[in-house]
């Protein structure tokens, strides 16, 4: 019988720690996603090179930035969430549902008068914003006007900057989102004078909402610009809301000055919301004690018996309105505003179709158009801060970089070039400007982004503006 010659075999190389690493990703997607996401992750710092401090707020601090990514350096407002902190102790606890609400109303919205969200980068236990920059906002021009110049906001400046707010409301309000916070502040201006709604802090999507508004924010609007179904504790509220602030906003472009200027009532320590008195009287001493007729639903407001204890008052809106702006048509168009009754109150559509923006002066797209130069507001004031932050990002001058940021110089230059090449708007009935996403998808999610409270360039408020909102929920 034949021997059987043993098999030879073929030795196997001993497996290097690269292989078995190489095979562990293989056959672990997850945590090949998290080594590639790991790899392309770059820090703010790397990305930016950050030219000085704007402002700061309860919800974080705003940064004006420089894109270090491409030859032009372009201008961004960085804002950057702060964390929790009892006492001394800084904690984290996540995102906060109100952060997550304005992240997801950021990423998917995309118009030529709502400010623009860049990106979202996300840091050990930090969060950034990206935004696009502006130079101004309508706080700092009543500002310039009052106390620089010392003059009133010409009425081709006035049309133009209403115009461009509205016409960027109603592109809020066709995807069903309120803004909810109105103001001079929040609504910001582009050095080429095109307005940008910014903040949306307080935004709320009406489309199916999983709650009611009332139960996640009890307190919304900055007092000066609530509206009086607000004031009177309405539990449900509509896109009117966003409409008389509006009114109130423009109103004060034209006096420089907040027309319903009231003392806010405090919450209690239990968190209760107070029947808000002074702010109804500096409201009815201007537009008339509300009756019955003008607002059938006024009797069914939670706060109708106190209303009826005030002081009653004679409608002084024409009288107002004839010594500060010469249009009657603008006066027509701010009384329809402030229609108490909200189902009457204009829509921001029909508001963008009125007769005032047909009469002359026309409004332009860029609002700055017929601003002589010598009267342009100024550059937004920027600090290099020293206060203690979290944010640990070097400033423009710890950093090596050959882009600087525009000079006065030349962004009075551009001013001017922009004055050539002004066109008047296509004044219509419906959305102008939108951007290339047309609208946004009600209900959809996206991913991280939150706008800061306290103002900044990018998302809306000046650094010095004091006016407070409370965020409740």
């Amino acid at each position: 019988m034949r021997r059987r010659e043993p098999q030879q075999t073929m030795q196997q190389p001993l497996q290097t720690q690269d292989d078995w690493a190489t095979s562990v990703l293989q056959h672990d997607p997850m945590r090949l996603y998290r080594q590639k996401r790991d790899e392309a992750h770059r820090s703010v710092a790397s990305k930016y090179n950050i030219l000085g401090f704007i402002s700061s707020g309860t919800y974080g601090r705003v940064y004006k930035a420089q894109s270090l990514d491409d030859g032009e350096g372009a201008i961004h407002a960085i804002k950057k969430f702060k964390p929790d902190k009892e006492g001394d102790v800084v904690t984290y606890t996540g995102i906060s549902q109100s952060a997550v609400r304005e992240i997801q109303l950021n990423r998917e919205i995309d118009h030529v008068n709502v400010v623009k969200l860049k990106e979202v980068i996300l840091e050990e236990k930090s969060i950034f914003m990206v935004f696009d920059y502006a130079e101004h906002d309508f706080l700092q021009v009543i500002h310039h006007h009052a106390q620089t110049l010392r003059a009133s906001i010409s009425a081709p400046v006035l049309k133009s900057l209403v115009y461009q707010l509205i016409n960027g409301l109603i592109y809020l309000h066709s995807c069903h989102i309120l803004h909810r916070d109105l103001k001079p502040a929040n609504v910001l201006i582009t050095s080429a004078g095109v307005v940008k709604i910014g903040d949306l802090g307080l935004a709320r999507l009406i489309y199916e909402p999983l709650q009611p508004l009332f139960a996640g924010d009890k307190v919304v609007v900055t007092i000066w610009y609530r509206a009086p179904e607000l004031l009177l504790a309405a539990k449900h509220y509509t896109k009117a809301v966003d409409c008389w602030a509006v009114g109130c906003v423009m109103a004060e472009l034209a006096s420089l000055r907040p027309i319903f200027k009231g003392e806010e009532a405090k919450l209690d320590s239990k968190k209760n919301v107070p029947f808000q008195r002074d702010q109804l009287l500096k409201i009815f001493e201007v537009m008339g004690t509300p009756s019955e007729s003008d607002w059938p639903g006024l009797v069914d407001m939670p706060e109708y018996q106190s209303m009826k204890r005030l002081d009653h008052f004679a409608n002084r809106f024409s009288h107002w309105c004839n010594s500060r702006i010469s249009s009657q048509a603008g006066c027509d168009l701010l009384r329809q505003l402030f229609r108490y009754d909200p189902d009457k109150r204009l829509t921001a559509k029909a508001a963008l179709a009125h007769k005032w923006f047909h009469e002359e002066p026309r409004p332009t797209w860029n609002a700055f158009a017929s601003m002589p130069l010598h009267q342009m507001p100024p550059h937004r004031r920027i600090t290099q801060d020293d206060a203690p932050s979290m944010m640990a990002m070097p400033t423009a001058s710890q950093q090596q970089h050959p882009l600087q940021h525009l000079s006065q110089q030349q962004h009075l230059a551009q001013h001017h070039q922009h004055q050539v090449q002004q066109q008047h708007m296509p004044v219509q009935f419906g959305v102008v400007g939108a951007g290339n996403s047309g609208h946004s998808k009600p209900g959809s999610s996206a991913s991280f982004a939150s706008n800061v409270s306290g103002g900044g360039a990018g998302a809306g408020g000046s650094g010095d503006h004091r006016r407070k909102k409370q965020r409740l929920g």
